[in-house]
């Protein structure tokens, strides 16, 4: 089933349960965290974004989260030429709602500094402003990076909005909004060494989520942006997180407009996630190959937070029908798709 919401509801309930299991091509839910039923040290926030260029084989990627007993800051640079990717992350402790994630998704004003890395983040009327600075992290022979970088969405665009539960947890929830294709500029210095981005040689996402979540957690998916036919494409493919039985988050953009598909699957060889990925609908209307080309992986085990990543970037080629019944040919288009397990 895929219930769409269509208009502006409460995201919870009084007692905290959601007010309505589903999708959405606007952020249609009212989130609010005074109103999550829930320990302090349950509630999760993040704000995930990827900036990807296919023609400087080079990306950088920015995690801010607060999973309520620790903050998570991450800066990650890739370089997808010689397959490596260099990272810095730092953990503040307790900050429950103070790093200054919004509760919508359209503004919000992050300022973090230590001395490994420092992110001053800002949204406004469509445009997303990220500054940040990670003096130390050497990259090959080069050590600092720098930059700022400006994301912009058209707001005629369609996203995609969800809000499910756990089964036999109501009060768990799940609120996520991703933005595809958004166009970035900006400049990023590697140690004295710059990097243009601009809107025609990159694009750009966001993984905007507020929630409940349960303690121990594993889910796929997979996002990226590209052209087709001299048109945006952006690819949103997940699942295993959260009951889906409401909806799934598996969306087709093209042009700006949301083409919805039914239950998805990836298959790769969880020996070596570098091995070709294939992912199928349940639909027939999604068949895609994946061919990796980096694996950004970690393995964590700091008491309760425990965490084991991979997230892999590559190429998705293949088709989709679109909901008209369109038939679209899906050619190199850059992205990831992730194998996520996470105790926090």
């Amino acid at each position: 089933m895929q219930n769409e919401i269509t208009q502006s509801i409460p995201l919870l309930k009084p007692d905290g349960s959601l007010t309505a299991a589903g999708w959405a091509r606007q952020p249609f839910w009212q989130y609010d965290r005074t109103q999550v039923k829930a320990p302090w040290y349950r509630k999760k926030e993040w704000d995930y974004y990827s900036v990807l260029s296919d023609d400087m084989q080079t990306g950088i990627t920015f995690t801010i989260s607060d999973l309520g007993y620790a903050g998570l800051l991450v800066v990650c640079w890739l370089d997808f030429k010689y397959r490596r990717f260099y990272q810095t992350e730092t953990l503040t402790l307790l900050p429950m709602g103070k790093l200054g994630l919004d509760q919508n998704s359209e503004s919000s004003c992050v300022k973090f500094s230590s001395k490994d890395l420092s992110v001053n983040y800002q949204s406004s009327r469509g445009a997303r402003t990220l500054d940040f600075s990670v003096p130390n992290i050497k990259i090959d022979n080069h050590v600092g990076l720098s930059g700022q970088l400006v994301l912009s969405e058209n707001p005629q665009y369609d996203s995609l909005n969800i809000a499910t539960s756990w089964h036999n947890k109501p009060k768990a929830f799940y609120y996520n909004r991703k933005i595809n294709t958004m166009l970035a500029q900006g400049q990023v210095s590697v140690g004295g060494i710059k990097y243009e981005f601009t809107h025609d040689n990159c694009l750009a996402g966001l993984d905007w989520g507020r929630g409940n979540w349960t303690y121990k957690n594993r889910w796929f998916w997979a996002s990226a942006n590209g052209h087709v036919n001299g048109k945006l494409l952006g690819l949103n493919l997940g699942y295993g997180f959260s009951d889906r039985s409401s909806a799934s988050e598996n969306v087709v953009f093209y042009d700006g407009q949301a083409h919805k598909i039914e239950d998805i699957k990836f298959h790769f060889n969880e020996d070596d996630y570098l091995q070709e990925w294939q992912t199928s609908s349940s639909d027939d209307r999604l068949q895609l190959k994946f061919t990796p080309i980096l694996d950004r992986s970690s393995n964590s085990n700091m008491l309760i937070i425990k965490s084991n990543q991979h997230q892999v970037f590559g190429y998705f080629n293949g088709s989709v029908v679109l909901d008209d019944g369109q038939h679209i040919l899906i050619d190199n288009v850059l992205g990831f798709a992730e194998d996520v397990f996470n105790c926090f």
